[in-house]
């Protein structure tokens, strides 16, 4: 999930763990302790583009982790604040801020090394990384609390019901999920498409519109189902197949096209421009829907530069001039109207 969110969930479970104890310092310390696992994102700037993607919610997102720096940055706080304060009370904060971290993080369609070292990544594919129905209402609780005495019985109440809240939240989208790929080949056979391997996830911003991603020998295809509206046929984006030029890349030091299909999950295709190889990663969608038509290239990838027919650099690409193409209204008429 996005920082704030992070930050939001580290606060409210800190608040319940030493709220009454502790007062304010109980969500500034949670806040911090929410987005201590976040910071693998500063090795990308020493990791190769790949490599980094790999790393990214990887072991500082783990059991593991959690275990073993919890205790030292609960002593660390423990002093700074003179040992005024229970250390055991600090352990539970940092504990629990740190494992709610990748434990919300499960629920993206990237997910989380929970059990490293083991390679296998967690992920339900039941929330988007920014969803403003998860994070504004629960951000709302913790600021009020954050006005409240520690010792006013509706501070603990409220910050309760913030948890509750975004509890029920990651709840609703698990059981939406489950109901759309249930039906998810139906969806596509409406179409005359006859698909395999199924992968549903929300669309950007919301838990009430999803993308549908079926694959067959020769193409992927997308669809969009709005929970308030039928699934229309005529939406579905066909992306032909084009994966054999992965394995034929010339590769400088060393050969990462096992690494791309681990971290795509094999969801992908490659588009050739000029002296480029697109790399484009289908689970995180396409830009269709966002730009009413306008612009149809996938969300996440990579560009694979070559010189000399050998690969020569490696950059993140993230949806190329998207932001200037997004037409909120139209995307708000496809989920409501």
């Amino acid at each position: 999930m996005d920082s704030l969110t992070q930050i939001v969930l580290g606060a409210a479970v800190a608040e319940a763990v030493g709220g009454k104890k502790l007062g304010n310092k109980a969500p500034l310390w949670g806040a911090i302790a929410g987005t201590i696992p976040d910071l693998d994102v500063l090795l990308r700037f020493i990791y190769h583009p790949i490599d980094a993607a790999l790393v990214h919610r990887g072991f500082s997102h783990s059991i593991l982790f959690a275990v073993l720096c919890s205790p030292i940055f609960a002593y660390v706080v423990h002093l700074i604040y003179k040992k005024k304060f229970e250390y055991r009370t600090w352990f539970w904060l940092f504990f629990l801020g740190i494992i709610t971290h990748p434990m919300l993080d499960m629920f993206t369609n990237y997910g989380t090394q929970f059990l490293w070292p083991l390679d296998y990544r967690i992920t339900f594919n039941t929330v988007f990384v920014i969803d403003p129905l998860y994070t504004i209402p629960f951000g709302i609780c913790l600021s009020i609390i954050l006005f409240m005495k520690p010792s006013n019985r509706w501070r603990s109440k409220i910050n309760w019901f913030g948890i509750y809240y975004s509890s029920a939240y990651l709840l609703w989208g698990v059981i939406v999920k489950l109901i759309i790929l249930s039906n998810s080949t139906n969806y596509f056979s409406k179409a005359n498409y006859t698909t395999k391997n199924e992968m549903v996830t929300p669309m950007p911003l919301t838990s009430f519109y999803w993308m549908i991603l079926g694959e067959d020998e020769t193409n992927y295809y997308v669809g969009y189902k709005s929970i308030f509206k039928p699934f229309k046929p005529n939406d579905i984006d066909v992306i032909p197949k084009n994966q054999s030029k992965l394995d034929s890349l010339m590769w400088k030091d060393i050969d990462y096209s096992d690494q791309l299909k681990f971290i795509s999950n094999g969801y992908y295709t490659l588009v050739n421009k000029k002296d480029t190889v697109l790399f484009q990663d289908l689970r995180f969608g396409i830009t269709s829907q966002l730009t009413n038509g306008k612009v149809k290239s996938p969300i996440m990838g990579f560009s694979i530069i070559h010189k000399e027919n050998k690969v020569s650099a490696v950059e993140m690409s993230r949806g190329k001039d998207l932001f200037k193409h997004v037409d909120f209204n139209a995307y708000w008429n496809k989920i409501f109207n």
